[in-house]
């Protein structure tokens, strides 16, 4: 099979596609022709420097969309021939960006028959991602204010949708340029964090999605349209001093910082989203799996709306 491997960190360049063996599903697995694979920040992170996914030689991609080839021992919910879409285990199952990968079969779903693998390979990453931070984690309201920075990115305009699904009123950051945008996909208050100081723009907020502080005070200024019994949900995994933590609990804001999860139920939550039409990607831009280093630099200019997918055909 073909797979876009890396020896080595660095720039898109060290990303060279390879020919590999065909992996054979173990106890439990399937093997899926991938046919869609999103690309997220964390796979250029990764790319970058050693992150979350561990050794070399390492091939990227969590996000998977395709059709199964052949099933373990063990599998019941699936057979060959099945569409299916689903992330690989969080942070260390990777191997998406290939013809074919084996994964859990129960982190994965029947593919919804209205989308294409293209869309359903860029869902579920993002989409568990704000589904475990704003139902399962924040445990969102109808009539709730909610915050979401970056409304416009893969995850944000996801957030957006799963948010206002629940009944939420909805406030999103984004350059002016995309506020049409975030008012398609259901956003109440666009903010341009360009011109505006959302912490002037965004008063009694009940629950704020942080994809983009990483330090104390970006943090301040999220905590600061927080009232007591507000939560500030963080998904970028960076260490937060206990002094922090205890200053913020005496405020009464609850903290999580969140790290998405494989999740069958989660991924079935989203699968019916997007079959009622509450739920749809956007896609930025899609490249063949030979342009993977494309897309990393696409991605790396933190100026798309919605999400970049390598396409897969089958031989």
């Amino acid at each position: 099979m073909r797979a876009i491997r890396q020896d080595t960190h660095g720039s898109p360049d060290v990303l060279k596609e390879v020919e590999l063996p065909r992996p054979e599903p173990g106890l439990s697995e399937i093997l899926i022709a991938v046919r869609g694979a999103g690309v997220n920040p964390t796979d250029w992170w990764n790319r970058a420097l050693p992150m979350t996914a561990n050794g070399l030689p390492l091939i990227l991609g969590w996000d998977v969309s395709g059709v199964v080839e052949s099933v373990g021992t063990g599998v019941t919910v699936f057979k060959p021939g099945d569409e299916v879409f689903g992330m690989l285990p969080y942070p260390h199952g990777v191997g998406a960006h290939a013809e074919y990968v084996t994964g859990p079969a129960r982190a994965f779903v029947h593919k919804p028959a209205g989308i294409d693998h293209v869309q359903a390979g860029a869902l579920p990453l993002a989409a568990l991602t704000a589904y475990q931070a704003l139902v399962d984690t924040a445990d969102i309201q109808p009539g709730q204010r909610v915050l979401i920075h970056a409304a416009a990115g893969g995850v944000g305009h996801l957030a957006v949708q799963i948010a206002k699904s629940r009944g939420a009123y909805v406030l999103g950051t984004a350059s002016a340029a995309k506020h049409d945008f975030l008012r398609s996909i259901g956003v109440d208050e666009a903010i341009d964090y360009q011109t505006v100081d959302f912490t002037e723009a965004a008063k009694d907020i009940d629950v704020v999605l942080d994809p983009i502080s990483r330090d104390t005070a970006a943090r301040a200024r999220s905590l600061a349209v927080l009232g007591p019994g507000g939560t500030l949900v963080s998904i970028l995994p960076f260490p937060i001093d206990p002094a922090e933590l205890a200053d913020i609990a005496a405020r009464g804001i609850r903290y999580e910082s969140l790290l998405v999860e494989a999740d069958r139920a989660g991924m079935q939550a989203i699968a019916d989203l997007v079959e009622t039409g509450a739920l749809r990607v956007h896609i930025a831009a899609t490249f063949p799996l030979a342009e993977a280093a494309k897309a990393h630099i696409l991605g790396e200019t933190g100026r798309t709306t919605g999400k970049i997918v390598l396409t897969v055909e089958g031989r």
